[in-house]
C-alpha cells in the first residue's frame, strides 16, 4: 500500500479515537465549558446595539465567536504537541513507519473535529438567542465553507509550527496570552471600528480578525458591513490573508516537525520527565 495511504488511514483512525476520548465521561465538562461561557455572554448582549447603527450587538457577536473558536485550533494543536513530546506518545509515534505523519494528521483530526463541535454548540441555541442570522442561500453556505476550511488549515498549520519550537507544556500555556490579546482587538467581541486604527491594522496581520470577520459574512445581512472598516465584507482580502497564513503553515509545519522528531530520544524523555517532576515538587 502507498506509504501516504497508509499513514493517511492511520492517522484518521487514531484522530477519531482521540476524539471519543476527548467528549466521553468527565472530559465533556472542559470541552463545554468554554462555548456555554460565550453563549451565557451574547445571551446577556443579544438586545444591546452599537452606537447608533441600529444593530445588535449580540447578532455581531455570535458570528464572530464562531471564527475566534476556529482560531483556538492553533492553541490545541500547540498543547497536544507539547505535552504528548513531554510523555513520550511523540517519541512512540516516530518508532512507527510513517508514524509522525500519521500523528500530525490524527492531531488535525481531532482539532478539527473538536472545533466544529463547539461551532455547533454556539450555533444552534444561538439561532434562538439572536435575531436577524441568515442562512437562506448558497452563497452563504459556500462562504461559511471557504472560510471555515482556510481557517482551519491556517490556524492548525501555524499551531503544529509554534508546538514544534515551544518546548514545554508551560510555555504552550503562555501562548494563550497573546492569543487573547488578540482576540481583545479583533472585532470579536465589538467591532474594531470602535478601536485606535493602529490597533486595527495590528489585528488585520492575523488570521483572528478575518475568521471573525468572514464568518459575519457569511451570516449576516450585507446591510450589516456598515459598521465594518471600509462598509465591506472584504472577501478577497479575507481570502488572501487567510490564504497567506495558511500557505505559511503548511510549508514550515512538515519541515519543523520533522526536525523535532529526529531530535526526541529516550534520554531527552527522560529529561522532560525530570524537568515535570521538579515542577511538581
Amino acid at each position: 500500500m502507498n506509504p501516504g495511504t497508509t499513514a493517511l488511514r492511520a492517522g484518521f483512525a487514531r484522530g477519531l479515537i482521540e476524539l471519543r476520548q476527548a467528549f466521553t465521561g468527565w472530559d465533556l465538562v472542559p470541552q463545554f465549558l468554554w462555548p456555554t461561557a460565550t453563549l451565557v455572554t451574547v445571551f446577556f448582549l443579544r438586545d444591546d446595539q452599537f452606537g447608533d447603527s441600529g444593530f445588535d450587538l449580540g447578532t455581531l457577536i455570535l458570528p464572530s465567536t464562531l471564527g475566534m473558536f476556529v482560531a483556538t485550533g492553533m492553541l490545541l494543536v500547540i498543547q497536544y504537541l507539547t505535552a504528548e513530546r513531554e510523555d513520550g506518545t511523540l517519541l512512540r509515534a516516530k518508532a512507527t513507519p510513517h508514524g509522525i505523519r500519521a500523528y500530525y494528521i490524527g492531531k488535525l483530526v481531532t482539532c478539527s473535529a473538536s472545533i466544529l463541535v463547539y461551532l455547533a454548540i454556539l450555533l444552534v441555541p444561538g439561532l434562538f438567542i439572536v435575531d436577524g442570522l441568515q442562512f437562506g442561500d448558497v452563497e452563504s453556505w459556500l462562504t461559511l465553507a471557504w472560510v471555515l476550511a482556510l481557517g482551519l488549515v491556517a490556524t492548525q498549520s501555524i499551531g503544529a509550527v509554534l508546538g514544534s519550537l515551544i518546548s514545554s507544556p508551560r510555555a504552550a500555556g503562555l501562548m494563550s496570552l497573546p492569543v487573547m490579546a488578540l482576540i481583545a482587538i479583533s472585532g470579536i467581541f465589538y467591532p474594531s471600528t470602535a478601536l485606535p486604527g493602529w490597533l486595527r491594522w495590528t489585528a488585520e496581520v492575523f488570521p483572528v480578525y478575518w475568521l471573525g470577520l468572514g464568518m459575519r459574512s457569511a451570516l449576516l445581512p450585507d446591510a450589516m458591513a456598515d459598521v465594518e472598516p471600509g462598509h465591506s465584507w472584504r472577501h478577497l482580502e479575507t481570502f488572501g490573508v487567510l490564504g497567506a497564513w495558511a500557505l505559511a503553515g503548511v510549508v514550515l509545519a512538515p519541515i519543523l516537525l520533522r526536525r523535532m522528531a529526529r531530535r526526541e530520544s529516550g534520554s531527552r524523555l527522560a529529561e522532560y520527565r525530570e524537568k515535570a517532576l521538579q515542577r511538581v515538587g
